[in-house]
């Protein structure tokens, strides 16, 4: 018999207002795991009901919320829908009619929803709870949330038309891929918009709304346009907010465009940064600049997490900001400045023509990098015997490669870790019960070459490569990553990476390898070298990390030790951010499951829960061997023995018959 326990749900994002991805939930532990079923899966009817051409540009990043007893999350596509959080059971579903003849510059995508409830509100008024969603085509809708009907009384009918103030370049420039934040009464969205276009390209301003009638608050525009000319410096990642202070918390990206900056001198602020305002005024409390002139792409993808920490003097308000560069910086939430020393240290020079690079960037001294930040000839992959130079050979020779920060240049040059990351915008992790951060990151090399603006009309890229026009600069620019003529990582494995670390200490506690090749290689062979890992994770106070990877697994692993303890399949690899609640005694563990258009994996459209295993049930035996990483390359091979097996002991039988 189930014990009757209030159901404890995933109010945000992140978890929390503040983004820990941190469970108080202690039902699934490491000890019983590895008892977890498949709970239901629900399709979003995408598959059959879009056309497949959109379908090739989507990613279903999703992260659903519990609240009002059901499931809540969006589709690629803008559809939010409500199930039932023990069968999976559709509640109700809204659909607000994206055209799916447009090209969205950063794909279809909606990374999730939010959900706010006006205090004010009599108990069972119309719209008293609501769940805002930002859209593809630059919408702010708002929904009652027990029933998905839209609130008459916000905006016009419900939604409000975000104006970007210019003509965009094309339908889909200008999108909204992340949640909004909803900061005492004010909902505060941002915008994802298409990178290295023009100079002359959208701002990247910051729009607030009353959260009850969709009036206009404030609005903000983090770079600093004096002297400047460009655009963006938008916010694409999800914010946080933290109403007892009244501010909402910014990850700021990099100016138009990324790879030259010459008609943009200094600094940039406050573009790179994580930047504090006031929610009810826009007023700006604070500002930490985390990259100086950005011309690497290296912006924060990451949503800052705000979190309680013992530094070794006290308990302390802080925000944790992960980069793409695998740096780990936290401030204090008050003022901004750092909780332990960031030194400004030199970096490469001589950028290119035109190009005024700041002279140094910010370096944390405490908490050590995640990742590796230089790569060199000896870090190259070579899975088989070759005869002469490799193609990872020849290119890391003719590329520049002066480390972290090596300038963009027209022979080439060498960005690691990638502008994929380190961290992406699946962000970190804090277990504010043990005090430790956890965090995936990717391990990749990027090789960005500048054109020149001679041979930008009519270019082709060659297959594989990113090409932005950059108009108004004098360079193009070709992104690609470093790959092999096999089409695999120049680097060495791992690929992707999961990340414990002791704030307090300094300390790295261990690395753990997630992924394996078995959804990309001949045959199923699940080689454990690790996937790119742009989405985050969810911890527990069970002790447990749960993460997907890019191919078809919900992992957990061991809070402690990094073991990986359990793989559940996936119909197609879940890039999206896992959460967990409680439900009628029973906790979930619930991810999207539709895969990522842009990294090349199998499409789908599910949603996927998995609960403890009740009495009477257990898992299927194909469940602990078939599904998982390595059992179906294994069943390929028996199937093979076991075939050519029966062909011999046939061809056997025909000829002992004739020699009879």
């Amino acid at each position: 018999m189930l014990r009757s326990l209030p159901a404890v749900g995933w109010e945000h994002w992140g978890g929390d207002r503040g983004g820990l991805r941190f469970s108080p939930l202690a039902q699934i532990t490491p000890a019983n795991v590895g008892n977890l079923v498949r709970a239901f899966e629900f399709h979003t009817g995408d598959l059959v009901s879009q056309p497949s051409a959109a379908m090739t540009r989507t990613k279903f990043e999703a992260t659903p919320l519990f609240v009002e007893d059901s499931l809540i999350f969006c589709s690629p596509f803008n559809e939010v829908i409500a199930l039932d959080p023990g069968t999976g059971a559709q509640k109700w579903r809204y659909d607000p009619k994206i055209a799916t003849d447009q090209r969205p510059a950063n794909r279809y995508v909606c990374r999730g929803v939010t959900y706010w409830v006006d205090d004010r509100a009599a108990q069972k008024a119309a719209c008293r709870a609501r769940i805002f969603m930002g859209t593809n085509d630059a919408r702010l809708i708002a929904l009652d949330a027990r029933d998905g009907i839209p609130c008459a009384n916000f905006g016009s009918q419900g939604e409000i038309a975000l104006e970007i103030g210019m003509k965009p370049d094309w339908p889909g420039e200008f999108q909204i891929t992340s949640p909004s934040v909803v900061g005492r009464g004010v909902v505060v969205v941002g915008s994802a918009i298409g990178d290295n276009r023009r100079v002359d390209a959208p701002r990247g301003t910051v729009r607030a709304f009353d959260a009850r009638t969709g009036q206009p608050r404030w609005s903000f525009d983090p770079l600093i346009h004096e002297g400047v000319d460009a655009g963006h410096a938008n916010v694409w990642a999800p914010m946080s907010a933290d109403d007892e202070r009244g501010l909402v918390f910014l990850p700021t990206s990099s100016p138009s465009p990324d790879f030259w900056g010459g008609k943009r001198p200094g600094n940039n602020e406050h573009a790179d940064s994580v930047v504090a305002l006031r929610s009810e005024t826009g007023e700006l409390a604070w500002a930490f600049q985390i990259v100086h002139h950005d011309v690497w792409d290296y912006d924060l993808p990451a949503q800052p997490t705000l979190a309680r920490i013992d530094t070794g003097d006290g308990l302390r308000d802080v925000v944790i900001q992960p980069t793409k560069q695998g740096f780990v910086f936290v401030l204090d939430r008050d003022t901004g400045r750092p909780v332990w020393p960031v030194e400004e240290r030199r970096v490469p020079q001589d950028g290119a023509e035109g190009e005024q690079l700041s002279p140094t960037q910010p370096f944390p001294t405490h908490v050590p990098p995640l990742t590796s930040q230089t790569i060199a000839a000896s870090d190259l992959f070579s899975l088989l015997p070759r005869m002469g130079q490799s193609t990872c050979e020849a290119l890391f020779a003719s590329a520049r490669n002066e480390g972290l920060y090596t300038p963009p240049s027209t022979q080439g040059s060498l960005v690691f870790p990638f502008t994929g990351g380190g961290v992406n915008w699946g962000s970190a992790a804090f277990d504010p019960v043990d005090q430790v951060l956890y965090a995936n990151t990717s391990i990749a090399v990027h090789v960005v070459k500048l054109l020149p603006a001679a041979e930008r009309e009519g270019f082709r890229p060659p297959p594989g490569h990113d090409f932005g026009p950059q108009r108004g600069a004098p360079f193009a620019v070709t992104r690609a990553m470093a790959t092999s003529a096999l089409g695999m990582p120049c680097n060495k494995p791992p690929w992707g990476t999961l990340v414990a670390v002791d704030l307090k200490a300094g300390k790295i506690l261990w690395r753990s390898t997630v992924g394996t090749t078995e959804d990309r290689a001949p045959l199923g062979l699940a080689f454990k070298w690790g996937t790119p890992l742009i989405s985050g994770v969810v911890i527990t106070a069970g002790g447990l990390v749960f993460t997907g990877a890019m191919d078809a697994y919900l992992r957990a692993f061991d809070g402690r030790s990094g073991e990986e303890l359990w793989q559940g399949r996936l119909p197609v690899p879940g890039v999206a951010n896992p959460m967990t609640y409680l439900w009628k005694g029973e906790q979930y563990v619930a991810i999207a499951a539709g895969g990522h258009s842009e990294s090349g994996t199998s499409i789908g459209d599910s949603l996927v829960a998995f609960r403890l295993a009740r009495q009477g049930e257990t898992p299927s035996l194909w469940s602990r061997t078939i599904d998982r990483p390595g059992g179906r390359f294994w069943s390929t091979v028996v199937g093979i023995v076991a075939a050519l097996f029966a062909a011999l002991v046939a061809l056997w039988r025909r000829r002992h018959r004739a020699q009879a």
